[in-house]
């Protein structure tokens, strides 16, 4: 079994547009809202394809409801830890060449006795499960080392641990040696204080997050794919995508194929892009089995001086 904390959890409401010109009055041709939040989206297309998963969130307010409800509706196992404060609502302005405009709320304020618990019940659903992904950003409340905490007291369980988040808690979990870490390249840039515009520079800035002590690194590159870096080397993978539609969720559903295909390796890596390739064609985060018949490239000789489609 797979566990997913989203220590930050929203439903996040998408709003359809033809154009965002700013300062207008903008009307939508449909809207769709969806429970969300990193490690909520890992857990939906790991449920949504058989996987034994069991999602971990804080839940407040009415917004909390309405999570609540999303997630019994998909048919997500999940176990919530009450807080006093009220969870977060994220919109996203659709156009129709797949541009998404995302307005994502900070959160609530989580107090001692509510971080605690959120960490408690983590660690005792990870016992016994394969892997424990930490995703997305700490609320208030949280310390900065709380993914840190989650990987060490994992790795004490016999529990894999990978951590999906950015900035300083991304920084900040590597003393903990995760198993694993999924920064996008953007993200991965960031937290090496450098600009990556070549394969190679990623290659480099991936080493680094492995000397200040993840075990492995998945670097989602968008239209680039992504690179694997673990005691095996460093493999880059791409697939071909027939279409579009949006990139929102593309990255939890990389980290949430990889940890299906095994979390390492090449046929893990060969199953992270296809399930991140099948989510792109899709609104939401979710997909089905007909969409995964897609040609995926794995390169163990790489091209370091190629020159990324959206350099940082």
């Amino acid at each position: 079994m797979i566990v997913t904390i989203t220590p930050n959890p929203s439903v996040d409401r998408t709003v359809f547009i033809d154009t965002l010109p700013r300062g207008a009055v903008i009307r939508s041709r449909r809207t769709r809202s969806e429970p969300s939040g990193k490690g909520v989206n890992v857990a939906l297309a790991l449920r949504a394809h058989g996987h034994d998963v069991v999602a971990v969130l804080p839940v407040g307010g009415a917004v909390g409801t309405q999570i609540v409800e999303m997630l019994d509706a998909a048919d997500v196992p999940f176990m919530t830890v009450p807080i006093t404060g009220e969870i977060r609502t994220n919109v996203s302005l659709a156009e129709p060449d797949g541009t998404v405009t995302k307005i994502n709320e900070a959160g609530p304020a989580l107090d001692p006795a509510e971080a605690e618990a959120l960490a408690v019940a983590a660690l005792e659903w990870a016992d016994g499960s394969t892997w424990l992904a930490g995703c997305g950003s700490l609320p208030a409340g949280l310390p900065e080392d709380f993914y840190a905490h989650l990987a060490v007291q994992g790795r004490r369980r016999g529990v894999k641990v990978a951590i999906d988040s950015s900035g300083a808690a991304l920084r900040a979990a590597l003393p903990g040696g995760p198993d694993l870490v999924k920064p996008n390249v953007h993200e991965l840039a960031d937290v090496v204080e450098r600009p990556l515009k070549t394969l190679g520079d990623v290659i480099d800035a991936a080493v680094v997050l492995r000397q200040w002590g993840a075990r492995s690194v998945l670097a989602s590159l968008g239209a680039d794919g992504a690179i694997l870096l673990d005691d095996d080397g460093v493999l880059h993978g791409q697939a071909a995508v027939p279409r579009v539609v949006s990139a929102v969720g593309a990255g939890d559903a990389l980290l949430a194929g990889f940890l299906a295909g095994g979390g390492g390796g090449r046929d893990a890596l060969r199953n992270a892009l296809t399930w991140a390739a099948a989510a792109v064609g899709h609104e939401g985060t979710l997909f089905s089995g007909a969409d995964l018949a897609l040609t995926v490239t794995i390169d163990d000789v790489i091209d370091r001086e190629r020159h990324l489609t959206e350099p940082v």
